[in-house]
């Protein structure tokens, strides 16, 4: 059970804001609100770190779904500095979510994103 319940739903609601921005310069207001400056994303895809190479993995899965949006699947759970949820890549014409993970965050003292493993759970062939 999360004792700080607030400090991960609002961690996982800034990530969620950065994945869904689309313009360039909301994507990176999005990004530099939701993850450190040493901030890192890791998932089978992607090694990244700081906010230029972080924006530039979320840009180019813009590029891939176009017209798709993130959003999370069921709670937030944290405990310490880390926090888990899962998500799915939802398309907004028709509702279908092709793409589908969980997270796992440490969050820096200020309540910022330090570090993301993603975990690819429901992926279309050919991705």
């Amino acid at each position: 059970m999360s004792v700080n319940t607030d400090r991960y739903q609002t961690a996982a609601a800034r990530y969620f804001e950065a994945w869904n921005a689309t313009e360039p310069e909301a994507l990176g207001k999005a990004v530099a609100e939701a993850w450190a400056p040493e901030g890192g994303y890791t998932d089978p895809l992607a090694d990244v770190s700081g906010h230029a190479q972080i924006t530039a993995v979320i840009a180019a899965a813009h590029e891939q779904f176009p017209g798709f949006v993130f959003r999370p699947l069921g709670t937030v759970d944290g405990h310490h500095d880390t926090a888990r949820f899962g998500w799915e890549l939802v398309n907004d014409a028709d509702g279908s979510a092709p793409v589908a993970g969980f997270d796992v965050v440490t969050l820096s003292e200020d309540g910022r994103i330090l570090r993301v493993l993603g975990f690819l759970d429901r992926v279309p062939a050919g991705a």
